[in-house]
């Protein structure tokens, strides 16, 4: 059968760089589910029952900045192409309004530097709290390199292609993890812990207790306290989700040994502070503790040769 294809176009603030907000979405090159070739951002979804195979690229910059993109399927319509353009401007942080942030940042030499440099970032948000959850316990204790290589495998286990190496693959919806057996993620190089607390999730997420919209308006306290309630959700993976899930821009993860590691570097400090002193050390700049966080991801990335 012939896929049919529909075009779209989003328009973000100014400033956008598509480039820095994928990066801090993907966070590893060998991530398969978002996939960045220098100049598309390529993304597959299952929606209501098809495989959307999402491509967006960046045409303006300045003032106007521009995104078009195509979506391609068995059945594309104006429903999947609406449904696609909302998930991304999710994602992308479209709907957040940053002068705030970069107004504070122009008063702070050393902030503003980092904002400066990698200006037109957006902070990205992942396209469900499912998989913002389902991040967050694959990487638990984790290097983040292979954190992203199990959520990889998982990806094309559920999609039917557990032998693919080189192309994209959707996130698992809820219904095809439950699909599988703990001892199926085991085999992944899951524990079997984290099987059980992959397959909770999925459950939780399958009765509609994940739905965005019934979370928005809750405060990061009530937030996390029904956060703690899920089995296997912590206090790093609780304040991971916050930020990556929810776009609390004011929350920065403070059991985050890389991030930690990051800020006292920035800092120019010659330890690494605690969880207790990483909030302290954050107060002059909140309520953006968040987009620090991001920003020094960034700044990593850079090095690491990925941002141009």
């Amino acid at each position: 059968m012939k896929q049919a294809a529909s075009r779209f176009t989003l328009s973000p603030p100014a400033p956008f760089r598509l480039d820095l907000t994928v990066w801090v979405l993907r966070r590893q090159a060998h991530n398969q589910i978002d996939a960045w070739d220098g100049e598309i951002y390529r993304r597959a979804w299952q929606y209501s029952g098809n495989r959307l195979e999402v491509r967006l690229w960046q045409t303006q910059a300045g003032r106007t900045p521009l995104l078009e993109g195509e979506v391609q399927g068995n059945c594309v319509d104006a429903s999947s192409v609406a449904w696609v353009s909302r998930q991304l401007s999710w994602m992308l942080s479209l709907d957040q309004d940053l002068r705030p942030f970069y107004a504070m940042a122009a008063s702070d030499l050393r902030l503003a530097a980092l904002a400066d440099r990698f200006q037109g970032f957006r902070p990205p948000r992942f396209s469900s709290l499912f998989e913002a959850l389902s991040n967050a316990i694959a990487c638990q204790q984790l290097s983040l390199h292979v954190g992203i290589l199990l959520l990889n495998r998982m990806a094309r286990l559920c999609s039917n292609a557990p032998e693919a190496t080189n192309s994209f693959v959707p996130f698992p919806n809820p219904a095809a993890l439950l699909q599988q057996e703990a001892a199926s993620l085991r085999s992944l190089g899951f524990s079997i812990q984290k099987a059980k607390f992959l397959l909770g999730i999925a459950e939780t997420a399958a009765a509609g207790q994940l739905a965005r919209e019934n979370w928005q308006g809750l405060s990061n306290s009530e937030a996390a306290q029904r956060l703690h309630q899920l089995r296997g959700v912590g206090r790093w993976s609780t304040e991971y989700v916050l930020l990556r899930g929810l776009g609390r821009l004011d929350v920065f993860p403070g059991d985050d040994v890389g991030a930690r590691k990051a800020l006292y570097q920035w800092l120019e400090e010659k330890s690494a502070p605690d969880y207790t002193q990483v909030a302290k050390r954050l107060q002059p700049w909140q309520p953006y503790a968040g987009m620090l966080y991001f920003l020094l991801l960034l700044n990593r990335l850079e090095k690491e040769g990925h941002i141009p």
